[in-house]
């Protein structure tokens, strides 16, 4: 931001231009108690069978990556402005042509029906209802026509072999089912070794055994809220959206074969989608700058830098530690950043470093977990409103205003 532009936007607001004092959304009694996205983690933990908080909430190997979304946070210090008239400020923030009322949306976490009860579409609903973009995963156990019904808006996101045959027909899918947006993850080449699923008893196929069925039997208001309530009204959970038919159920042996081989996926199958794909297109699980150059080159339309929240390469750096670079061979393309984003001054920092917009993922998945679409929504009325905040005590007006000028390095311990 030029000297001259960050002078205009601290100049005084006419006062035809202020609203009304904006108030803080209702608030349900039963979700009072919610004042942080970490009140949802730790009910959560609670709520959820140790198996399946453990694949939600875990990382891979030693957690060094899932730990270095947060410690890139902590990194790095605001230097707030004083005396900014601050009276007209909001959350706003357009992405792709399409403004949405906060500076954060909520992305793709596969198996999302077993940790609450039509997850995908609980999380999608909200995301609608509150004007925040919402990306359904590949590994949904919803039919992806049923999460574009319920909210036209929705982005769709794949997990795909390096297989023509199989790649063509799913984009033709989710063509004809409404998507406007695709996202391919590119970082999920094979399945990483995580460890604390094996600790904790979970697997894909899911595997019938005492450990689980006691996991069940001591979280009973997750087995009748979620899994049988899940079995009465749709039957056993399939892998819905992998390809261009229905996938295998949760419990077949076949899953692993069903997933195709990953390690193949290659560039010359972006430019195939490219071809067949006339919406935005996106790659996901992205840090290298030489990669974004050629993702540009091939005429893909944003890219999120990402580490995949920790859960595949241990030791592969936080996303936030790569914007810099990413930015000086993005051009124009729009920067997405996802990973570890838990609080309001995390999402501004983000925006800060040059994010063009940020995702927020387990602790949507969480409040979707313990108390549904309005869990959901109430988390991000708290995480808007800390953002909404936030502005005013650092001195600015919109996120467009967050520059590099308000941070500084903070020296850590050791």
């Amino acid at each position: 931001m030029t000297a001259e532009g960050s002078a205009q936007s601290r100049a005084p607001v006419a006062a035809e231009t202020l609203s009304k004092k904006r108030a803080a959304p209702p608030v349900p009694p039963s979700l009072a108690g919610f004042l942080s996205l970490n009140d949802f983690e730790v009910a959560a933990k609670s709520y959820l069978p140790r198996m399946l908080h453990g694949y939600m909430a875990g990382g891979v190997e030693t957690d060094w990556s899932l730990d270095d979304n947060r410690r890139a946070f902590a990194e790095w210090g605001f230097i707030p402005r004083c005396l900014v008239d601050a009276r007209a400020r909001h959350t706003r923030t357009t992405l792709f042509g399409k403004e949405y009322s906060a500076p954060f949306g909520i992305p793709p976490m596969g198996s999302s029906a077993l940790m609450a009860y039509r997850g995908d579409l609980v999380l999608t609903q909200a995301a609608r209802a509150k004007n925040i973009p919402m990306i359904m995963s590949a590994s949904s156990l919803i039919k992806l026509e049923d999460v574009a019904r319920a909210n036209p808006d929705a982005w769709y996101q794949a997990y795909l072999p390096g297989e023509a045959e199989r790649i063509e027909p799913l984009v033709d899918r989710v063509i004809a089912a409404g998507f406007k947006t695709f996202v391919l993850t590119v970082d999920v080449q094979v399945s990483s070794n995580r460890e604390n699923n094996i600790r904790n008893g979970y697997s894909i196929p899911l595997k019938p055994s005492f450990r689980l069925f006691w996991q069940g039997a001591t979280h009973p208001r997750w087995a009748f809220g979620t899994w049988f309530r899940t079995l009465k009204n749709h039957g056993m959970p399939y892998f819905e959206n992998m390809d261009a038919g229905r996938g295998p159920p949760i419990l077949s042996r076949d899953l692993e074969r069903a997933f195709g081989a990953r390690d193949g996926l290659a560039w010359e199958h972006l430019e195939l989608i490219r071809r067949r794909f006339q919406g935005k297109l996106l790659i996901k699980g992205v840090l290298h700058p030489d990669d974004i150059v050629r993702a540009k080159a091939i005429g893909v339309d944003g890219v999120m830098v990402s580490n995949h929240g920790g859960r595949q390469l241990d030791g592969a750096v936080s996303g936030l530690r790569m914007l810099e670079a990413a930015l000086q061979v993005a051009g124009d393309m729009p920067v997405i950043y996802d990973g570890g984003v838990r609080r309001g001054t995390d999402v501004m920092k983000a925006y800060a470093l040059g994010a063009a917009f940020v995702f927020v993922g387990r602790p949507m998945l969480c409040a979707a977990a313990v108390r549904g679409q309005p869990g959901v929504e109430r988390a991000i009325d708290l995480l808007q409103e800390e953002v909404h905040r936030d502005l005013a005590l650092i001195g600015a007006n919109t996120m467009a205003e967050l520059g590099p000028q308000f941070l500084m390095r903070v020296p850590q311990a050791g």
